[in-house]
C-alpha cells in the first residue's frame, strides 16, 4: 500500500465523517448507541479527539493537549463544523508523505506511523459507522477505501479484543460487501447495526 493510497482513503473517510457528523442531531446527542457504554455524545466527544485532533497531532509527533482530552465538544453548538474543519487540517498534516515514515511514540508504546494512521483511518470509518447507525443514517465510502478499513480491521482485530475495543466477530456471508465483513470483524452486526463494544 503506497503512502499516497492511503492518504486517499484517508481524505475519503474524513469527508463521509463530516457529512455524517452533520447529521447528528442535537436532540439526539443523549440517545444509546450500540457502543455498550458510550451515548451519542461520548461516542461523538471519542471520535472527535481521536480521528481529527489526535490524527493532527501525531503527524507532529505533538502530545494531545490535556484540554482537548477533557473538552465536550457537542457542547458548542457548531460542533460539527469545527470536526469537518479539524479534519480537514489533520488530513492535510499527512499530506506530507515523511510523516507515513519512521515511528510515533505513544508513551507506552511506539508504532509505525502508517501503521498508526491505518488505524486512525479506521476509527474514522468504524466509529462514522456507529454515529450514522445511532442517529439513523448510513455511512457510505468506497469499496476501496473499504478493503482498506477491512485489512486494518483483521490485523489488528487481536490486539483490539484484548483491550475490549472490539468483540467477538458476527459471522457475515463470505460474499457480504467488504465494509460489512470490516465491520463483522470488529464485532459490530451490519445487518442490525449492534455491537457489544467499542
Amino acid at each position: 500500500m503506497t503512502y499516497d493510497a492511503a492518504h486517499r482513503y484517508m481524505s475519503e473517510c474524513a469527508d463521509e465523517a463530516a457529512r455524517v457528523a452533520r447529521g447528528v442531531p442535537a436532540e439526539r446527542l443523549n440517545d444509546p448507541t450500540h457502543c455498550s457504554a458510550w451515548d451519542v455524545r461520548a461516542l461523538v466527544n471519542h471520535w472527535v479527539l481521536y480521528t481529527s485532533h489526535g490524527l493532527e497531532h501525531r503527524a507532529r509527533r505533538t502530545p494531545l493537549p490535556d484540554e482537548l482530552t477533557a473538552r465536550d465538544f457537542t457542547a458548542e453548538p457548531d460542533w460539527a463544523e469545527a470536526y469537518a474543519a479539524q479534519l480537514q487540517r489533520a488530513v492535510a498534516a499527512w499530506k506530507d508523505p515523511a510523516v507515513w515514515e519512521g515511528e510515533i511514540d505513544l508513551g507506552s508504546a511506539a508504532l509505525p506511523a502508517a501503521e498508526l494512521a491505518g488505524m486512525v483511518i479506521k476509527e474514522m470509518a468504524v466509529h462514522g459507522w456507529d454515529v450514522a447507525v445511532a442517529t439513523g443514517q448510513e455511512f457510505r465510502i468506497s469499496p476501496e477505501a473499504a478493503g482498506f478499513v477491512h485489512d486494518v480491521v483483521v490485523r489488528h482485530a487481536e490486539l483490539y479484543r484484548r483491550y475490549d475495543g472490539f468483540a467477538d466477530p458476527v459471522p457475515v456471508p463470505d460474499d457480504a460487501p467488504v465494509f460489512d465483513r470490516a465491520l463483522a470483524a470488529s464485532g459490530r452486526d451490519p445487518r442490525q447495526g449492534v455491537t457489544a463494544q467499542r
